[in-house]
């Protein structure tokens, strides 16, 4: 996966926490996705189409999430919340989107957030593009950031 797609994504890490909810994020260093390595209990997950393709996803162990959604809707929010699902794909859709307008020279949609929720699920690797995984730490918790590109086109010339 190109550089610039990585950069971008943590660049919309660490600007989308720290706008919305005040929380540092550190940035660990990505790494491919390993099937067995990494699986969560809440994911949300967003699918680019366009001239950049695949899918990004939000991965948290379930109090993670809980902290997180609490403090991205600024009140308690537990799974059972009807606002909880809300919160996580909002979230993801404001990380996937923030990311894609540095996507300098390439046409790319984002699709409505999808959330799953479930102990030790995994979201299946893409064949075409093998999912790199981004370990974030903050103050209420880790998570992984998962993704998967691939490009339709050569990006045009910067100025044409």
């Amino acid at each position: 996966m190109d550089v610039t797609f990585v950069n971008a994504f943590v660049g919309s890490i660490l600007n989308v926490f720290k706008t919305m909810m005040s929380v540092e994020v550190k940035v660990g260093k990505p790494l491919l996705k390993q099937a067995e390595l990494v699986t969560a209990e809440v994911s949300g997950i967003i699918g680019l189409s366009g001239e950049v393709q695949g899918s990004v996803i939000l991965s948290f162990d379930m109090p993670v999430a809980c902290a997180v959604a609490s403090a991205f809707a600024g009140a308690d929010m537990n799974p059972d919340s009807a606002d909880f699902t809300d919160a996580i794909g909002e979230l993801a859709n404001m990380v996937a989107g923030n990311a894609k307008k540095d996507f300098h020279g390439y046409e790319a949609s984002i699709s409505l957030p999808s959330v799953i929720i479930g102990k030790g699920h995994r979201v299946s690797q893409s064949k075409v593009s093998p999912f790199l995984v981004i370990p974030c730490e903050t103050k209420l918790g880790k998570f992984n950031v998962e993704v998967a590109l691939i490009t339709a086109k050569v990006p045009a010339a910067a100025g044409a």
